[in-house]
């Protein structure tokens, strides 16, 4: 197939997925509000957890985006528009951003004045963790991101139409600069939203346990979209097997990177056995938090990691779209067990509450609100890139 027998014809994704998505983003937001005037600091806590879920998604997919570019990879350019509709969830950070600056107090330690009065590490560290500059951060790096976003897809949809390939080059050289600024920025945003909501305790690889994460719920998030898009007939004939495989090989790779550094990090806590460090895990195996730990192990690794140690579970589209869905809710427990035990009132145990689940109602809502109107406005598939032949000829 040459560059000149592929004729895309735009076809409008169904009506009624965007009706979904704005059912469940109004029932979520109204149960939200609820559940702030009934307890709000779990539910600052809980929109936390969303936040932060959302946060990955986006961010995630833009690294792919970048990535690709960097790499040079050719078999992910067909689909790259996939994550680029999902990272156009950075801009609306800006809005969501704020009911946790908002309810600081409720939500870190350090953002009381007392408290620093009475702790000297609290001291030590006021210099970075104080409210002011901690809100600085904040915007510049959902700034930054969504800089990045809009000229890097911007620079994708003008060559839509006019084939210009210095647009690949510009975004390839952006790429460039965006990946350590990622990294950066991840990192703090990693630091201050949820290592900082215990401030006496530390990580040094804290940020690359979440960037694990966070590239393991992007991938899955455009594997399940992937795979449901080719069955519903919006990519041609030109997908195959090896499409698919490359995307589970992928994803199979990061779930193994996750719990890496998942089991770095506990080892070397546990293994130096300082108090200071350790305070932190044995919280996570109070009351029912200790379930919650060992099923974060099985959720987050061992099933997935079997259910894709097979090469043909890597390209079967029905297992693809089980575990996808599997390692989303996966990240999202993965935050809970992360956030969540720092609440003052649950650091002994979990004792459950709806106000835990109503929060993911509306942050799913969004992100297809989001997907649903991107896709709208754009061609499912790069049609001006010069890497489009190579990507849809593609195969291992």
């Amino acid at each position: 197939m040459s560059q000149t027998d592929f004729h895309y014809q735009k076809k409008d994704l169904p009506a009624g997925l965007s009706k979904i998505g704005l059912v469940l983003f109004v029932v979520g937001t109204v149960l939200s509000l609820l559940a702030f005037f009934i307890d709000q600091e779990r539910a600052v806590f809980n929109y936390l957890v969303t936040y932060m879920m959302i946060v990955s998604i986006g961010l995630g997919s833009l690294f792919l985006i970048a990535l690709e570019y960097i790499a040079g990879a050719d078999w992910s350019t067909p689909i790259r528009r996939i994550p680029e509709f999902f990272a156009g969830l950075l801009p609306v950070l800006l809005i969501l951003v704020l009911p946790l600056l908002i309810f600081n107090h409720d939500l870190f330690h350090w953002a009381h004045k007392e408290a620093i009065a009475e702790d000297k590490i609290l001291q030590g560290k006021a210099p970075y963790l104080n409210i002011t500059f901690f809100i600085i951060r904040t915007f510049v790096f959902i700034g930054l991101w969504s800089l990045f976003y809009w000229v890097m897809t911007r620079n994708s949809r003008k060559q839509d139409a006019s084939k210009d390939q210095t647009l690949t080059k510009n975004n390839i050289r952006l790429a460039a600069i965006f990946i350590p600024v990622f990294a950066l920025s991840l990192t703090f945003t990693a630091i201050d939203f949820m290592m900082s909501l215990e401030p006496h305790w530390f990580s040094t690889i804290f940020g690359v346990y979440f960037f694990a994460g966070i590239v393991v719920a992007a991938l899955s998030a455009i594997t399940l979209t992937v795979v449901k898009l080719k069955e519903k007939g919006y990519f041609g004939s030109w997908m195959n097997d090896d499409h698919l495989f490359s995307l589970g090989a992928l994803l199979f790779a990061f779930i193994n990177f996750w719990a890496y550094i998942a089991f770095s990090q506990f080892l070397l806590i546990w293994y130096a056995n300082l108090p200071e460090e350790t305070f932190w895990f044995l919280t996570r195996w109070n009351g029912g938090w200790a379930y919650f730990s060992i099923g974060l192990i099985v959720l987050h690794f061992l099933v997935p990691y079997f259910a894709l140690l097979t090469q043909p579970s890597k390209m079967n589209p029905k297992r693809l779209k089980f575990i996808a869905v599997w390692l989303l809710f996966a990240h999202l427990f993965d935050l809970f067990w992360l956030i969540m035990p720092n609440m003052e009132s649950m650091k002994n145990g979990y004792v459950f509450s709806w106000i835990d689940l109503v929060f993911p109602i509306a942050g799913v809502g969004l992100i297809i609100i989001v997907f649903t109107f991107r896709a709208k406005k754009e061609n499912l598939i790069p049609i001006g890139d010069p890497k489009l032949k190579r990507g849809m000829d593609f195969h291992l």
